[in-house]
């Protein structure tokens, strides 16, 4: 859980500087907003699958599966060390 929400600060706080430091309209900074609040909620899908007890290549079927054209990568915009 520790390291959910460590990756959920760390999302948040690359938002607020990706908004801040670029030159977008209104309607751009809204869907961008929209894009980080979809990528953290299916970054804390992943979190309570494994959570759960299924296998890390399920949730990371479902992860890639919810971040398809969402985010660059297969791993949502996010990756971490083992």
């Amino acid at each position: 859980m520790k390291n959910v929400l460590l990756a959920l600060s760390s999302l948040a706080l690359a938002a607020t500087f990706s908004v801040a430091n670029a030159q977008h309209s209104g309607k751009e900074v809204k869907e961008d907003v929209q894009r980080h609040r979809a990528m953290a909620a299916a970054h804390e899908a992943a979190a309570k699958c494994l959570e759960s007890g299924k296998k890390e290549e399920m949730c990371m079927k479902d992860l890639q599966a919810s971040c398809k054209g969402l985010a660059v990568g297969k791993y949502c915009g996010m990756k971490h060390a083992h």
